[in-house]
């Protein structure tokens, strides 16, 4: 699989309105590495994961195929960016405590990554992935998201869309698994940082090419009369995570 660029020409929008992860998940998987020396976090993005990692991880290595993505993530003295594939880390063998992929797998070629992971973990070392879908306020609301996600851009998703779908379920996964509890990310979001939001869906990007217009504007009038200020916006995390042989 070669390397398809989602998302660089909104790495700015992508650095301000994509949600940060709970630290409790971050303090969850720091817990059952065998140390916290280094942590790999591979398809980066802006950086959401890494900062949350170095709260907890000596150094963190941030890795991502996208240059802009790197370009506009959020520096900090913990976490070292590199552009990246997540096929070739460039980091040494048995280095890594914690190797983490944040709603990134989808795009990846999952066997040679996973390849790459066991080369990399140090022996009882941890990996952990995760996605989220549709966010969620309440039903009036949600309705409406649901509706622009399926049938307004629901034509321009990718079709790695559909892993995300089904939370990696459908992905075999090579590594005996570790029982996850349940992690929500929640924010309080005003009405245009939520389109701010909505307009890095890949979606929704592919959708204003082919068409020439935005249609999150229509979405943000329908949704106008039940948002008021701010409210607080959820996405359930569907994490599942695994331990290298020692």
């Amino acid at each position: 699989m070669s390397f398809r660029n989602h998302f660089s020409g909104a790495a700015a929008a992508y650095a301000t309105f994509r949600p940060h992860y709970p630290d409790a998940l971050f303090a969850f998987l720091a817990a059952h590495a065998p140390g916290r020396a280094l942590a790999w976090d591979c398809g980066t993005g802006s950086g959401q994961a890494a900062l949350g990692l170095a709260r907890h991880y000596t150094r963190v290595l941030a890795t991502d195929a996208s240059a802009d993505q790197i370009a506009h993530a959020t520096p900090h003295s913990g976490v070292e960016y590199r552009v990246a594939t997540a096929e070739r880390s460039g980091l040494a063998d048995r280095s890594v405590d914690l190797v983490t992929a944040a709603q990134a797998l989808h795009w990846f070629d999952t066997h040679a990554f996973f390849d790459e992971v066991r080369r990399v973990l140090v022996p009882g070392g941890v990996l952990a992935v995760w996605c989220y879908n549709l966010l969620e306020v309440e039903p009036s609301i949600d309705r409406v998201v649901r509706r622009f996600y399926t049938d307004t851009v629901g034509p321009f998703w990718p079709a790695e869309r559909r892993l995300v779908e089904t939370g990696y379920r459908t992905i075999a996964f090579p590594f005996p698994e570790l029982p996850v509890p349940a992690f929500t990310m929640e924010h309080a979001m005003t009405l245009s940082q939520l389109g701010g939001y909505v307009r890095t869906w890949s979606a929704t990007m592919r959708y204003v090419e082919a068409r020439g217009h935005d249609p999150v504007d229509a979405l943000l009038e329908e949704l106008a009369p039940y948002w008021g200020d701010a409210r607080l916006t959820r996405w359930p995390l569907a994490v599942r995570a695994g331990r290298q042989a020692v």
